[in-house]
């Protein structure tokens, strides 16, 4: 193991993968999915929804003060917006009361967390590669 870590390639390597790894992370987007139908011949349902709960849904969002400053400042008016989501089909209301969440200013704090935490599991095992020999120097 000694000697794997001293060899000449070692630094370059982790380097590199440490940069692959950032790479990689900062343009992997959001996963998507949906259900494959069974066979042709078998018809698909409709996705069952309640307009009243995507609705109430949106509403409550559309309450926040930012997302009311936003929209006044693209030019819509609550009734405006109101007018707009009840034109929407109840497909495409229940597709953004769907995707509310993601939308959302805050955005996912775990995602946050996550990456926090695979920074400071790096900067360990960096540590740990160069057995402690990092030296600050003032010049």
């Amino acid at each position: 193991m000694k000697n794997i870590l001293t060899a000449f390639y070692a630094r370059p390597l982790a380097s590199y993968l440490i940069a692959m790894v950032l790479a990689i992370s900062t343009l992997a987007g959001p996963a998507e999915a949906m259900h494959i139908p069974v066979s042709p011949d078998v018809p698909q349902a409709a996705p069952v929804s309640d307009r009243a709960l995507d609705v109430a849904k949106i509403q409550k969002a559309l309450e926040t003060k930012e997302l009311q400053q936003r929209l006044l400042d693209h030019g819509l008016t609550p009734e405006e917006t109101a007018a707009r989501i009840d034109k929407l089909s109840d497909e495409q209301l229940h597709r953004l009361a769907s995707n509310l969440d993601s939308i959302q200013a805050g955005g996912d704090p775990l995602g946050f967390v996550l990456g926090v935490v695979i920074i400071a599991l790096l900067v360990v095992l960096i540590i740990y590669l160069l057995e402690g020999r990092i030296e600050i120097k003032k010049t």
